[in-house]
């Protein structure tokens, strides 16, 4: 199989790319990526050929996609805050990229193309856990593009049999995260302040629970999907149904790092959900082989990748 992943060289695409290179079923990894955010050490050791492109180049996805025979489109401008400070660019590269992806997977011959979407997407919906069929009421630019990103796959599916699934991420988090981007997520930020001695900096009162599913899940997941070209009418939700708070993150961290962690509480983030808790029954019913990761053991992972990258702290920001 040749398998190309949008975004391959960033966080989860280069996790994905090791995952699929001690794949049998795959022979050929393309990871096209224009590393705005991405990394090329991202894919060391992996069986991946790296494409420096845009998901917005037709002609840059004809030659990515010929003779594939699924894409994982991963490529998306990332953060709730960040789309808030500036919306256009987040509907550029979420949706209008979505829609060149889907375009040249039609033009390639129908190839199958898995999306990432967000559990953003449910907003202001309070219902919990968030089953696929509640109602979503996007609170930020970013969840909307990623909502039009679920949305156009699946119409694609519906009006021209492109075979799609579209799945919803729920707080991926695991090694090459970075920890030194402008709007990081709250596990690799939390770590990086720990390991530099400051304060961990907490968006609120800290009480904000979240799915956290550690990124080998989430790549198992993603490979079954591509071999066994699996698709779905509707959205699935990635993740196992855990809810976890940021104080009691926090208390895991310290109890994996042996010390005691100060906090600094700040302004809560625009656009935030209170709470996220998956409803997984769908996701179990479609891959019913995959055991999660547990929160700890992930962090445990994470931490240990941490300490074996101390370069990480000295990195500039990525704004």
């Amino acid at each position: 199989m040749k398998i190309v992943v949008t975004g391959g060289a960033g966080f989860i695409g280069g996790n994905l790319c090791r995952w699929l290179s001690s794949t049998d079923q795959v022979s050929e990894i393309v990871a096209l990526d224009n590393l705005a955010t991405g990394f090329r050490s991202n894919l060391d050791g992996t069986e991946a050929v790296l494409v420096e492109g845009s998901i917005l180049d037709p002609d840059c996805l004809d030659e990515c996609f010929s003779g594939a025979d699924s894409v994982i489109h991963l490529a998306a401008r990332p953060s709730v805050p960040r789309s808030v400070a500036d919306p256009v660019p987040s509907h550029e590269a979420n949706a209008t990229g979505t829609m060149e992806i889907l375009e040249a997977a039609r033009r390639a011959g129908g190839v199958q193309v898995i999306v990432a979407s967000s559990s953003s997407v449910y907003g202001g919906n309070l219902t919990l856990p968030k089953s696929e069929d509640l109602a979503c009421q996007p609170l930020s630019p970013y969840a909307a593009s990623k909502l039009a990103t679920e949305s156009y796959a699946l119409a694609w599916q519906s009006s021209y049999g492109l075979p799609t699934l579209a799945f919803r991420f729920f707080n991926v988090f695991g090694p090459l995260q970075p920890p030194r981007h402008a709007y990081s997520s709250v596990v690799p930020a939390f770590l990086a302040a720990a390991m530099e001695g400051r304060p961990l900096p907490v968006h609120g009162d800290g009480e904000q629970s979240r799915d956290f599913t550690f990124v080998d899940t989430v790549c198992e997941v993603l490979t079954i999907a591509a071999v066994r070209s699996v698709t779905d009418p509707g959205p699935v939700n990635l993740a196992y149904g855990s809810r976890t708070n940021l104080l009691e993150l926090i208390t895991h961290m310290e109890r994996l790092l042996g010390t005691s962690l100060a906090v600094e509480h700040v302004e809560p983030r625009q656009g935030d959900m209170r709470h996220t808790q998956a409803d997984n029954t769908k996701l179990v019913t479609l891959f019913p082989d995959v055991t999660p990761v547990s929160l700890e053991a992930g962090l445990k992972l994470t931490i240990e990748w941490f300490r074996s990258r101390p370069d990480l702290l000295e990195m500039a920001t990525i704004g």
